[in-house]
């Protein structure tokens, strides 16, 4: 057995502070050369703050940390050179092509001629940016743009290579070509860090480090982390409707300790030393199946322990217009210029139904669900929205629509209360109603407590439920939702997803979008944007089963979702030949 190589960065009792507020607390651990070390949290885990101290950007208030051998403080100068740092907010340059921001980045790093060239082909083939080295930066999609800052970090070939969140907001496929990319700069002998939210990528990693509040909970391989939960979860088929009412019952069972719906299926994680519950008590449609735990199982656990699930809120059943709360799209077409962003999209959404519209990066997704919130105006085609044309009667439709956001847009020097006041002035309550549905908000999403607190200041999770609170104000019969749990830490995303549930119950329409593919699952059907068309709808598993065979026996929605890009790709290159 070959023996451990030596750590590239040793952490010991590391210890950051920024005023009163601990961002890292007491965190010890080693990164090991030639392997991939997934450091894993939600925002505000302390992730960023951990590789700025690693990189020398900061140095830490207690505890030390070496890297590359030498001291993070004393001995900076000496190791800088050997590390590539991509972080958050690339540094790229949109006005420059991308051959301009790798000169400026060789001219930076001082290398002669001979070795800018030979560097520039073999990174630009790497990342297959060859084809786009005259195009401007700014002109790129997320994804080549990430692939771009990771070419520059790598423009020096670094011993370490500290990556922040480098597939953040990039779509599955893309997603795939930055892993094949750091795979292999892992088997040539870096040590890599890739800091990530998703917990689905912590299970690609060679190790992981598990931030929580600036704590390391937990470390080491991830199939040792997840393998504590062996035997203990199951998959059970669902019927097809009341999906949502299913896994409300199933969380109420005491031997179950979480429950999440993933396409046609319930996710069950049994408590230690629990029994399976009979599928009759659950309400599922067929028996349990044993299925492989996976991280963000793990991770739920761990932080749940033993607790009790959160009792849940009865779906508050909405009567439905004559006309329905549906979402129309025919034809929707939008152009900018001689660009043509959305092509020809059309479905529909029922009442009631959770629809997700899903795309990479440029797709056309955000258009498409700007046009049908009313807020751009299509060059072809309609949208109705709760049985009203948005061509013909905009305002109109708004007030049964909610909105929320993929960033934060409440005020944030204004008080929860007083953001409930103002939103609930904007959608026209009045009287005893608004007063009624303010308290029904700060009571329902558990807000009373901070209801005088700036929003501003409010952890990512209050403001996540301040800002749903506010686009339920004037009961909406459809709810637009922008990739509304980003940075999210998984237990607050399942409890807004429950939530959502409810609604949906309650028979609000729903259209979300999402980059978390496991969210996806959660929804009715699926429709996926690509190059400005509507490539394929359908239900999760239905889309899943479509790329099932001998060498995928159980496809995931991401494997799903590749597939059909690949496959229209190929379609589109054939068609043109």
């Amino acid at each position: 057995m070959a023996p451990e190589p030596l750590p590239a960065v040793v952490l010991d009792g590391v210890v950051k502070r920024f005023g009163a507020s601990t961002a890292l607390d007491g965190v010890s651990a080693g990164i090991v050369p030639g392997a991939i070390t997934g450091l894993v949290g939600p925002d505000g885990a302390g992730k960023t703050t951990l590789l700025r101290l690693v990189a020398g950007l900061l140095k830490p208030d207690a505890g030390t940390i070496s890297v590359l051998g030498h001291d993070s403080v004393s001995g900076v100068a000496l190791f800088q050179r050997n590390i590539g740092y991509m972080p958050q907010r690339s540094g790229l340059y949109d006005d420059l092509t991308v051959g301009e921001n790798l000169r400026l980045y060789a001219d930076l790093h001082e290398l002669d001629n001979a070795t800018r060239r030979e560097r520039f082909a073999a990174l630009l083939g790497f990342t297959r940016l060859a084809p786009f080295v005259d195009r401007l930066t700014g002109q790129l999609s997320g994804g080549m743009k990430q692939k771009l800052a990771l070419a520059m970090a790598l423009l020096a070939r670094p011993k370490l290579l500290l990556l922040d969140e480098p597939s953040a907001g990039v779509d599955p496929a893309s997603r795939r070509e930055l892993w094949r990319i750091v795979k292999e700069m892992a088997g040539e002998g870096v040590a890599v860090v890739w800091s990530t939210a998703y917990l689905d990528e912590a299970e690609r990693c060679d190790r992981f480090m598990l931030l929580q509040n600036g704590r390391l909970l937990a470390s080491g391989a991830p199939d040792a982390f997840t393998g504590r939960l062996r035997d203990r979860t199951f998959l059970l088929d669902l019927p097809e409707i009341e999906r949502h009412r299913t896994q409300h019952q199933a969380v109420r069972q005491p031997e179950v300790a979480d429950a999440t719906i993933q396409g046609g299926s319930l996710r069950l994680v049994l408590r230690a030393g629990a029994s399976p519950p009979s599928p009759d008590a659950l309400g599922g449609s067929a028996g349990l199946r044993a299925v492989q735990p996976r991280f963000e199982d793990a991770f739920v656990s761990l932080l749940q322990g033993e607790a009790p699930p959160a009792a849940e809120e009865e779906a508050e059943s909405l009567p439905l217009p004559a006309d329905g709360a549906t979402i129309v799209a025919q034809d929707l077409t939008c152009d900018f210029g001689r660009f043509r962003a959305v092509d020809h999209v059309s479905f529909s959404v029922a009442p009631g139904e959770i629809f997700g519209l899903l795309g990479p990066n440029g797709a056309g997704k955000s258009t498409t669900f700007r046009m049908l919130c009313g807020l751009l105006e299509p060059t072809h085609g309609s949208a109705r929205v709760a049985g009203i044309d948005l061509g013909r009667a905009r305002a109109a439709a708004r007030e049964r629509i909610g909105y929320m956001s993929q960033r934060f847009s409440l005020y944030a020097n204004l008080s929860v209360r007083d953001n409930l006041d103002f939103f609930s002035g904007v959608y026209g309550l009045a009287g005893a109603r608004r007063v009624r549905r303010i308290d029904w908000a700060l009571s329902s999403f558990e807000l009373m407590a901070v209801a005088g607190a700036e929003a501003g200041s409010l952890p990512l999770g209050f403001k996540q439920r301040l800002a749903l609170a506010c686009a339920l104000l004037h009961e909406p019969r459809v709810l637009f939702l922008d990739e509304p749990t980003s940075g999210v830490d998984p237990l607050m995303r399942r409890a807004f997803w429950q939530r959502i549930g409810t609604l949906a119950d309650g028979g609000v329409t729903i259209l979300v979008t999402s980059h978390f593919m496991d969210e996806a699952e959660y929804c009715d059907r699926l429709g996926i944007v690509y190059a400005g068309k509507l490539i394929a709808i359908g239900r999760p598993d239905e889309l899943k089963r479509r790329y099932a065979g001998a060498d995928l026996v159980e496809p995931t929605l991401e494997d799903a979702f590749v597939a059909l890009i690949q496959a229209h790709d190929n379609g589109a290159a054939t068609s043109s030949s």
